[in-house]
């Protein structure tokens, strides 16, 4: 049998379970212990902090 190694991540997103692309960490506030996918982290985000964000909304320029 022979060893094969991988460079792909094993690692599950803590919330839904994919296999992560990317790892995001969560905020402390959050209270979740793990690694985010980036679905979940986009999701948290809008959940902890609800509105516009210029950070994030790459359409408006002022």
């Amino acid at each position: 049998m022979k060893n094969v190694v991988t460079l792909v991540s094993q690692e599950k997103c803590t919330l839904c379970k994919s296999t992560l692309e990317y790892r995001y960490l969560p905020m402390k506030e959050w209270k979740i212990e793990g690694s985010l996918c980036g679905k979940c982290y986009s999701k948290k985000i809008f959940e902890h902090y609800p509105g516009e964000h210029p950070r994030v909304n790459l359409d408006k320029t002022d």
